[in-house]
Order: C-alpha cells, then structure tokens, then sequence
C-alpha cells in the first residue's frame, strides 16, 4: 500500500448572523478548517482535520500550504500504515533518520504552531486509512473501547446573567445532558461579574447537573484565585484554562489554591508540553485538541501521560467531524478518558460535512463502530466551501 497523493482544503463556512456568538475571540462569523485528504494507491482514502487557531474562525492559508508544499511531497510514495515512521519522520525534519536511530526527537525547528497542527491532520487521516484497510473503527486499532457509549457535555455558555440559565437549559433538554459548560473571563469584565452568571446558572440548573466553567485563558493568575472563591460554593466539576497557556506555572498556583479541579490542554502542541502540565502539578484534566496537539499517535502518548499522573482525559472537540470524530475514539480508547465536548454553537463543518450524524441521547453519545474514522465527507459540500 502506498501514498498517491496529499490534499489539504482551507473549508470557510459563514454562520447566519441570528446564529452566531460573541466571545473573547470576537464575533464568530464564521467556521474555518484545514482538511485532509490522503489516497492511496489501492484506492483508499483517509480524512483528517487541522486548525490554525482553537476557535471557529481562523485564516488557514498558510496551514494549508504547508501540507501541500512542505508535507505532501515526503509523504507521497510511502506505506500509510507506518504511522509511527511517518510522525516522527515529519517531526524531525531532514534529522529524521538521527531520530528513528537513537529513538529519540531531532525537531528541526517546527516543535510547535501550524508545524504540529499540520502533522495533527495528516495522523488522523493516516489511522482512518488504516482503520478502513482492516475494516474496523480505530477505536479497535487503540486497545478496544471501554464502553458503547460516552457521557458528553454541551459546550457554549455566552449568554448574561439575566439568560444564562435559560440557555444551559436550553442544551439540557436538546440532548439530555446531565453536564454544560459556560464561557467566563475577560468579556465579563471582572471576576465578580463571571462570579455573577456562574451563579445565575446554578440557580437555573439546580444541584445535580455538572457545571464547567472555560475562560479561555483570559484571567491572570489573581483575577483566575479570585473567581474560585467567589464560586466555590457552585460545585463546579471544573475550570478550563483559568490562566494563559504561556503561564503554566500560574496555572499550577491557581490549582493550589481551589480544590476545584483545572482543566487545560487546548492550546498545547505534543506530549512535551502535557508532560510539564503533569510535573508543575497545574491541572487536574489534559483537554488535547487532536487537530492541533499531534493527531491521534500523540493523543494517545498524553493519554499514557494522563493515566500515569492519575489524571483525567477530555478531549477539545469544538472541532469538525474529522477531528472531533478522532477524539472520540481515542477517548473511547483511553483508560483516562471519561466525557466528551459537544459543541452546542453553529458548527457546520461537524453537522453537514459528513452524512453521518452523531446524535446525543440522554446524555450519552455512542462510539461508532464504522471502519476507520467512521465518517464519509460530503464531498460536495467541501467543494463549495473550499477558498480558492
């Protein structure tokens, strides 16, 4: 089996104004991805994602180019089903052959950014090939899952004091869900003010359902102390990104100063940068993004990360359908992985990209036990919103 060709799309989708949210990153117009294409020789085909920022708008010229100037020429001619080869060989750079010698990484220089979210697409459309030449999901490839379903969580939160509760409801009774999670930080102004609509939601939800609470790395470390004690008494099953991801060690202080637990994980590239989360002791959940951290082979090396830390797993899924169908199998995969994101915002290039769906029913959604990724793309549909 061999590559024949690498492909990678800038996919631009514009939300409708009556759809769309407002957040620290600004107002979401639109979703953006990079996505990839892999033939094979055979005639197999195998999809993955990339994204150039963690958020749904994002200009992915220069990602794009980068897999088809800079990548696709290494990879054409090779076995796709040496995965392992292939991640550390475009990791490395021209030092690879040290790499695979010594068994260790000889990084060039592109250790991180669009160089990793890059490798990040292409891994994942390199597994779903090699699930659909076995004929199984890659859940199976990864040890089997733990379980036919997962809990997920509804993801959004944007709305004021005075809607927030109607709103986290409103997802409740979409999908059943026993858990949501809501925006806080800079856009509130003041910690009081995030404090404010956090308390609104508890209020709304009652005691029993599971709040989360990301702020998107906005607070400083004593604004991010300040917010736990003001809500410490909301039982919050966790705060995202209470602090910069270039602060790992303000991370850490804020995690020693709550017993609420802190998740982070979104903005990092590779199991290096997980394995400093674990040894400053900053947080208590990995939340890889698996179009940016390094596909599925470095998801799976920071869940093993995870699972030695006595740590939690929950992927970043605000994604779409290649790269959040990626992180369900591996946190299907994982011993560490316990709840999924599902994105409750506009998000097209998961719910019309793909002709499956991927449906939430009582709170719990089901790993697919399609080959490979399990996910067959629109093809038409890329094409329309393919920038040219």
């Amino acid at each position: 089996m061999k590559i024949r060709s690498v492909d990678a799309y800038w996919v631009h989708f514009p939300i409708p104004s009556e759809r769309q949210h407002t957040s620290d990153f600004g107002r979401t117009t639109s979703f953006d991805a990079t996505l990839v294409r892999i033939d094979t020789e055979c005639g197999l085909t195998g999809w993955g994602e990339a994204k150039a920022q963690v958020g749904s708008m994002a200009a992915s010229q220069a990602l794009t180019v980068m897999i088809n100037e800079e990548f696709a020429p290494l990879l054409v001619g090779e076995d796709p089903r040496d995965i392992t080869r292939l991640w550390e060989s475009l990791y490395s750079g021209s030092r690879a052959h040290y790499a695979l010698r010594e068994g260790r990484v000889f990084p060039v220089l592109g250790r991180r950014g669009i160089t990793i979210s890059a490798l990040s697409g292409i891994d994942c459309a390199l597994w779903d090939i090699l699930g659909k030449s076995l004929g199984v999901p890659v859940w199976r490839l990864l040890g089997g899952r733990r379980s036919p379903t997962m809990p997920a969580y509804a993801s959004g939160g944007w709305a004021g004091p005075d809607r927030i509760g109607e709103q986290l409801l409103g997802y409740v009774e979409a999908g059943g869900f026993r858990a949501v999670k809501m925006r806080v930080g800079v856009i509130d102004t003041d910690p009081r003010h995030s404090a404010r609509r956090v308390a609104a939601a508890r209020a709304a939800l009652g005691p029993d359902c599971g709040l989360m609470c990301d702020a998107h790395g906005t607070f400083s470390v004593a604004e991010a102390k300040r917010f736990c004690r003001l809500v410490e008494d909301c039982n919050l099953a966790w705060f995202e990104e209470p602090v910069t991801a270039d602060d790992k060690a303000g991370c850490a202080q804020v995690r020693a100063a709550t017993d609420i637990p802190i998740a982070a994980g979104e903005s990092e590239f590779t199991r290096h940068d997980f394995r400093d989360l674990a040894m400053l002791a900053a947080v208590d959940i990995f939340q890889p993004d698996l179009a940016i951290c390094g596909g599925i082979t470095e998801a799976m090396r920071i869940s093993a990360l995870a699972s030695a830390h006595n740590l939690k797993l929950a992927p970043h899924l605000w994604a779409g359908a290649p790269a959040f169908a990626a992180g369900l199998h591996v946190a299907a995969a994982s011993p560490a992985g316990f709840i999924v994101e599902y994105s409750l915002g506009a998000n097209p290039l998961l719910h019309d990209l793909v002709e499956e769906s991927f449906p939430v029913q009582d709170g719990e959604i089901e790993i697919p036990d399609r080959p490979g990724l399990g996910i067959t793309v629109r093809e038409d549909f890329l094409a329309a919103h393919t920038v040219k």
